[in-house]
């Protein structure tokens, strides 16, 4: 099974082969993306493990949208040992995000 994942807009988009799922998780996407695949595994009566490979839209978008599914299809991938691609179809041992621009960090207050 192939997943794609894009976390760059607010409505995060998951792809398992040809079945598509939208949600937008607002502030709670580090907390409730991995159990969004999951749940959406289990729908399809699919485990982790029925991963072959992933795709990810790994930018420009989100700056946090973008930390966080990168970290969630690497250590997929990862612990699976399956391949990883961005989204115009490069292999990658690990995806980078691409933000388009330097991030807005603001200076501390102190």
């Amino acid at each position: 099974m192939k997943l794609y994942l894009d976390t760059s807009a607010p409505e995060t988009i998951l792809k398992l082969d040809s079945q598509e799922y939208r949600y937008n998780f607002d502030n709670d996407l580090a907390e409730k993306l991995l159990a969004f695949i999951r749940d959406k595994l289990q729908e399809n009566n699919k485990t982790f493990q029925d991963i072959t490979e992933i795709k990810f839209m790994s930018g420009p978008g989100s700056f946090t949208g973008l930390r966080i599914g990168a970290t969630v299809v690497n250590t997929i991938a990862h612990e699976l040992n399956i391949p990883l691609y961005d989204h115009f179809g490069k292999k990658h041992p690990i995806i980078l995000p691409a933000y388009g621009k330097n991030a807005n960090i603001s200076k501390p207050r102190k």
